[in-house]
Formats: structure tokens, C-alpha cells, sequence
């Protein structure tokens, strides 16, 4: 595969207007990185879902800004072509303005990433201005926000009732109001995704919003069935990996048990 150029925020915004639908995936490592690039991914997002999934945390919210940071140097080693966006952990920005700023500051300083994104609506407006007017890209996310999941009853669809629709509708507004450059949007109706995607100027990305958002994300470990802890019915697993990983691994080891690995071909002499 040819190298691509790098991916950019008016790309983006200009494939929105054109209606050719964006690509994003989560990625956590370098090797995850490398493959999710050269698969021609649009946009990848170093998540606080890598707690979960690779951390082994019962939830996203004890992620830190530590491993977040950590775990965004690792993605952009892979030097990928696709626009990074970086997400900002539980309490890395709600408290306070400076905070979130010097948190944010860190997500590029440090980590690499091309933009942050954090969860919420009107009440996290100011600090997406201040993040943006710090001159760092925000990615807003409404809907099913995983580190408000508890205050929400659980993993559960939002927006179904009017009045829960139209408040998530005003806080899409809200957020492009202070700046964000595209907005996640997960377990909502399809017919609130599709309002607010008719209605915004930037591009959405559904997860668990169905077919009308501008564009696509889903967690790398649910798409190749890497991880089974839980699936979400939005997932659709294009591979299962984690059963074919399993297999391999059953016979390496019965091959050390009996004796046949290593063979003569992979020993020196």
C-alpha cells in the first residue's frame, strides 16, 4: 500500500460535506497502530476504553493521565498517517478550566496525539473552549458516556424518551458552539442520529447510533473478537481472533509437551 498523507481536521470536514463516510478505530499499542494505519483508517482513537481491554479495569473511569499518556506515545511511534484523537480520562478535565487545559496540553505535549476528545454536553462547553482557544482540537462525545455509565443506570441506550433527545440534541449544539471538530455519539436512536447529523456543521462518529452519522467507530478488540468479557449488540465482529489465537497457542504448547518443538530448522548449529 502506497504511503498516505496525513489525515487533517478540513479533510475531514470536507468529507462530511461530500458525504463519503469517515473510518475510526481504537488503537492502543504500536502494533495495533501500524495495522489499523495500514488498513487505511481515517481516524484512530487511543481510548480510556484500553482500561477495560487491555488494563483489565472493571470499568473506563481509574484510568490516568499517566497511562493514557503512555499509551498514546505507543500509538504514534507507529508515525500513522490517520488523524489520532486522544481521550481524556475521568477527572482529567471536569473539575476545573486549568485543568483540563494543562491535562489536554499533556494529551499533545507528551503523548503525540493530533486532538483529545472528552465526554459531555453544556456543562463541559467552557472547558472545550478553553481547550480549543489553548489551540488543542476537540472531539466531543454525548450519548452513552462510559465514564458517567453509573450516573446513567448502567450501560444503557440514551435519548429515547423526547425530552432526553432534545437535551442531547442541545448539547451537540453546545459543543460546536465552543469549538469541538466532530462529535462521537453512542447508543442514541437512529433517529436522533440522524437528526443530529442533518442538523450539525461538523462530523459525527456513531458507536451504537446507527447508519447515518458521517462515520464509524468501534473498539479494535470487539471487531476482531479479541475480547469477550461482554459484546455490545452494536458490534459487528469481523473476525474472531481470540478463538484462533487460543488454537495456536493449544499447539505450541502440546508440541513442547511432546517433544516436536523446536524441530532441527529452528535450532543452530
Amino acid at each position: 500500500m502506497a504511503a498516505r498523507s496525513k489525515v487533517t481536521l478540513p479533510q475531514l470536514q470536507v468529507m462530511k460535506e461530500r458525504g463519503e463516510k469517515i473510518t475510526m478505530v481504537t488503537a492502543y499499542d504500536y502494533s495495533s497502530a501500524l495495522l489499523a494505519d495500514r488498513a487505511g483508517m481515517d481516524m484512530l482513537l487511543v481510548g480510556d476504553s484500553v482500561g477495560m481491554v487491555v488494563l483489565g479495569y472493571q470499568s473506563t473511569v481509574p484510568v490516568t493521565m499517566d497511562e493514557m499518556v503512555h499509551h498514546t506515545r505507543a500509538v504514534m511511534r507507529a508515525n500513522p498517517a490517520a488523524l489520532v484523537v486522544a481521550d481524556m480520562p475521568f477527572l482529567s478535565y471536569q473539575a476545573n478550566i486549568p485543568d483540563a487545559v494543562y491535562n489536554a496540553g499533556r494529551m499533545i505535549k507528551e503523548g503525540g496525539a493530533d486532538a483529545v476528545k472528552l465526554e459531555g454536553g453544556r456543562a463541559m462547553a467552557r472547558m472545550v473552549r478553553a481547550i480549543v482557544d489553548a489551540g488543542i482540537p476537540v472531539m466531543g462525545h454525548l450519548g452513552l458516556t462510559p465514564q458517567s455509565a453509573v450516573q446513567m443506570g448502567g450501560f444503557h441506550v440514551q435519548g429515547r424518551e423526547a425530552a432526553a433527545a432534545e437535551k442531547i440534541a442541545a448539547d451537540a449544539t453546545a459543543l460546536v458552539e465552543a469549538g469541538i471538530f466532530s462529535l462521537v455519539l453512542e447508543c442514541v436512536p437512529v433517529e436522533l442520529a440522524r437528526r443530529i447529523t442533518a442538523e450539525l456543521p461538523v462530523p459525527t462518529i456513531g458507536i451504537g447510533a446507527g447508519p447515518d452519522c458521517d462515520g464509524q467507530v468501534l473498539v479494535y478488540h470487539d471487531l476482531l473478537g479479541l475480547f469477550d468479557r461482554f459484546r455490545p449488540k452494536f458490534v459487528k465482529c469481523y473476525a474472531d481472533l481470540g478463538a484462533a489465537i487460543v488454537e495456536a497457542l493449544e499447539a505450541y504448547g502440546q508440541e513442547v509437551r511432546e517433544g516436536k518443538f523446536p524441530a532441527a530448522e529452528h535450532s543452530f548449529r
